[in-house]
């Protein structure tokens, strides 16, 4: 467990704002960065999910500009590796919903999705094509924070991304795996790792990340109610440096739930929660909220201490927040 505390000390990542470089100045996104690294703020940090979808292809570029426009923070993205290793957003494992192409997006060249087009929420196809990671940088350098949803399992190739862009600070991954595992990706020095898993896997793995002097934000996924999500939630909660924050989702809430929630606000990490369907807030989602219940589902996630919600609605949510003087 000694072993765990040091690790995560050398996280930078999982730090708080006080270890985080100072950003650039002039940046849209040193006000939405600050907030992230201030447990303490009251401000709600609103996510939009894929981007405007419900005006525009999910994940497009168009998507982007549309949620940045409404003053929304962070663009949640995901990631899928063409045949040839170009990393395009894209959510599905396939191209056939979201295109007009069919196929595994790992058995397509980039060329051959580039000749696709894609497709809106309700199925109708647009001039628009998929973008790559670097694409979707490019627009959200400095005016928005980036959540890389689906794409831990590419880390290397996106950190190459955006090291090169400069926007490695504005980048938040976020990921189910081991606080050990995590720890090693980002430990600054190999040395630290004193107590690590002794086989050869884990050490290549220890070698292989602790190169990386610049990393990006990480938060870790807990599926409160599940046996897995309460091991993972407890491995991060014994180490000495907590992370940045935690997305908590859950079905039923529970007093294991609001158990949850208050040892993360109570430990000094942002609380992450996800309005965008029953099954990951226990029903305080934005349909409801749409058809008029916003104090009931909105101020509900307010209550539990949520600083970060991530939303199908984020116009909805920016102006109920900003009703009741929760954004900065």
């Amino acid at each position: 467990m000694k072993s765990l505390l040091i690790l995560f000390g050398a996280a930078a990542l999982l730090c708080s704002c006080a270890s985080q470089p100072e950003p650039a100045a002039g940046r849209r996104t040193d006000r939405i960065l600050a907030e992230l690294h201030d447990p303490t703020s009251k401000n709600v940090v609103v996510v939009s999910h894929r981007g405007d979808w419900r005006n525009w292809p999910e994940n497009s570029i168009d998507a982007i500009e549309s949620v940045i426009a409404m003053g929304v923070d962070v663009m949640e993205m995901d990631l899928k590796l063409t045949k040839d290793s170009v990393l395009v957003l894209c959510h599905d494992k396939t191209i056939d919903r979201t295109t007009s192409g069919k196929g595994r997006v790992c058995d397509i060249t980039y060329d051959s999705i580039c000749r696709c087009v894609l497709r809106t929420a309700h199925n109708q196809k647009t001039d628009l094509r998929m973008p790559t990671l670097r694409e979707a940088l490019e627009v959200c350098k400095d005016r928005i924070v980036v959540n890389i949803d689906q794409g831990y399992e590419y880390y290397d190739l996106a950190l190459a991304v955006t090291e090169e862009l400069g926007v490695t600070d504005q980048v938040l991954i976020k990921g189910k795996r081991p606080a050990e595992v995590v720890a090693a990706k980002f430990a600054a020095y190999p040395h630290n790792m004193r107590h690590r898993r002794q086989n050869r896997r884990a050490e290549v793995v220890a070698a292989k990340f602790a190169a990386y002097p610049h990393n990006m934000m990480y938060m870790p996924v807990i599926d409160i109610l599940k046996p897995q999500g309460r091991e993972l939630f407890e491995e991060y909660r014994k180490s000495e440096k907590q992370p940045l924050a935690y997305e908590v989702c859950w079905d039923e809430y529970t007093p294991e739930v609001e158990a949850c929630m208050k040892r993360i606000v109570d430990g000094g990490s942002k609380l992450w929660v996800n309005s965008l369907w029953p099954s990951l807030c226990g029903g305080l989602n934005d349909d409801r909220a749409f058809r008029g219940e916003t104090e009931e589902v909105y101020g509900r996630l307010l209550d539990m201490g949520a600083t970060i919600i991530q939303t199908d609605r984020p116009e909805l949510l920016i102006r109920y927040l900003e009703s009741k003087g929760r954004r900065g």
